[in-house]
């Protein structure tokens, strides 16, 4: 599977993976976390998930202009591990819940989340940059494609059991205190300790709370308070496993440095960097158009895509039975079958892709992203005929006098699934191969401003998430999905019209 490419791929996958499992484990249980810890309303952690999602990506611009400015690319990604690692121990801290002070406690989560971002954003782009210089040789060039799926594909393994992981740590606290998991309880105890519930509710949360602690419960606000802080200590112990996960990361980085390109005195061929091979002007804002009109398109499919962390993760806990047959799952689960058909989809599209290019039809990177447009299209189609008839949000929140779905009334798990393989392979075609397109178009000197750029796309469509959260609570749950069809269907419309000319750049 590696035979042809170069020597520093594997160790650069590997020192990504420990940032791919803090991702994962953030995506799992960060918006969850935030409800369950502060008693935030979906919208209003919709918009700090958004935020945080905003800033992973942007500061990735800001990376790639420090690396690119000093030309000091190792020093920079080491920096990152480094601030990563120092914002999840923020993370990890168990602070007492409910909290005396939501304002103070909320504003040193946001920090911890600011130092994370940060410390992503001066690593992810820039080793996405050396992986890209690595294949600038000549012997390397036509394997590019492949060599981004695998990367992308390898990273993606430490992915899968992040979100195993900290459900694992936050129902074994759980357990540990002589509680089992329920997904409603912690808005219910919100609900309740606020003086906002029903008396027909409290009846219903006396039995939530009688089956979560295995005896009838005699004190309801003793209960609320101590299962809360049980269910959120589980979340901060799950963050810290993100820190052992850095640490590793960093160590795998510092062994294999030497074997990744130095940008500051030779690229990846070991041609030095000089104004000869610098492109002409014209050539450059050619190339630099070319990037700038496909970072506007993806902003529409990571617009789409990342609601899998927000009103995807909410239709989990809200309208999915969540079990397979005899196998009771959480909610944060579902976070793991994304990487895990990242993994198990890669070789499977790479083999696609090699045996397309052997008979000279391999579609080109552009067309290929349109492609995974319009896949993803179809994954949010599957997603709205799954939904028909479901009742609003607002008839089922407990914050607003609601009921939680009766089992009988939900949707199967399969149905998410389905949709995580769907969009699984979308992301194939779009992801690993908007960074190739990116690493193969951008000038020399600004390899690590437009592996940036295209990270920055990303945060702008992550920056509009939050408008995933506010439809998911608003309007029937089927015309939520239905706005990210037409999202992805216009990306894919819009590729497609500017294919031509983005191939012949791309030349």
């Amino acid at each position: 599977m590696f035979k042809g490419h170069p020597k520093g791929l594997i160790p650069a996958a590997l020192a990504n993976m420990g940032e791919r499992f803090g991702f994962y484990t953030m995506m799992a249980i960060l918006v969850l976390f935030l409800q369950a810890k502060f008693g935030l309303d979906g919208t209003s952690a919709g918009y700090i998930y958004s935020g945080f999602y905003f800033s992973i990506y942007i500061l990735a611009l800001v990376g790639g202009i420090i690396a690119d400015r000093i030309q000091n690319f190792k020093g920079t990604i080491f920096v990152g591990l480094i601030l990563m690692a120092l914002g999840y121990v923020i993370m990890a801290y168990p602070t007492p819940t409910p909290v005396s002070s939501v304002p103070l406690y909320l504003t040193i989560s946001i920090i911890g989340l600011f130092i994370i971002a940060f410390g992503n954003g001066l690593f992810k782009g820039n080793l996405q940059a050396l992986v890209g210089q690595m294949y600038d040789n000549e012997k390397y060039e036509k394997m590019r494609d492949s060599g981004f799926s695998l990367f992308y594909a390898f990273i993606n393994v430490g992915a899968i059991f992040a979100p195993f992981t900290a459900v694992g740590i936050r129902n074994w606290w759980l357990s540990s205190n002589g509680y089992i998991y329920d997904a409603n309880i912690p808005a219910q105890s919100h609900t309740f300790l606020s003086g906002n519930m029903t008396t027909e509710n409290i009846s219903k949360y006396q039995e939530f709370a009688n089956t979560a602690s295995g005896s009838v419960v005699s004190d309801l606000t003793a209960f609320s308070n101590d299962y809360l802080n049980v269910f959120n200590t589980g979340f901060h112990y799950a963050f810290g496993i993100a820190i052992i996960a850095m640490a590793i990361s960093t160590v795998i980085y510092m062994i294999n440095k030497n074997k990744f390109p130095d940008p500051k005195g030779a690229n990846a061929s070991g041609t030095e960097i000089t104004d000869e091979i610098k492109m002409e002007a014209k050539e450059v804002a050619q190339r630099m158009y070319a990037l700038l009109a496909v970072f506007g398109v993806v902003i529409f499919f990571w617009f789409s895509f990342h609601q899998n962390g927000l009103t995807l993760t909410f239709f989990a806990r809200d309208y999915t039975v969540l079990s397979f047959g005899s196998w009771d799952i959480s909610a944060e689960i579902f976070q793991s079958m994304n990487p895990f058909f990242v993994v198990f989809l890669t070789p499977i599209i790479v083999g696609l892709f090699g045996w397309l290019r052997n008979r000279n039809i391999e579609p080109s990177t552009p067309k290929k992203i349109a492609i995974g447009m319009g896949i993803a299209s179809l994954g949010f189609v599957v997603m709205v005929l799954g939904s028909f008839g479901l009742p609003l949000f607002e008839t089922i929140n407990p914050e607003v006098g609601g009921s939680p779905l009766a089992e009988v009334q939900k949707v199967t798990p399969y149905l998410l699934l389905g949709t995580y393989f769907i969009l699984t392979v979308a992301e194939l075609f779009i992801s690993p191969m908007g960074i190739s397109f990116v690493s193969k178009v951008a000038p020399p000197q600004y390899q690590g401003l437009m592996q940036g750029g295209w990270l920055g796309a990303t945060a702008l469509g992550n920056g509009l998430l939050f408008i995933g959260a506010i439809l998911y609570n608003t309007i029937p749950i089927w015309m939520t999905w239905s706005i990210f069809v037409i999202a992805t269907a216009i990306s894919m419309f819009t590729i497609l019209f500017m294919v031509k000319w983005l191939e012949r750049v791309a030349k």
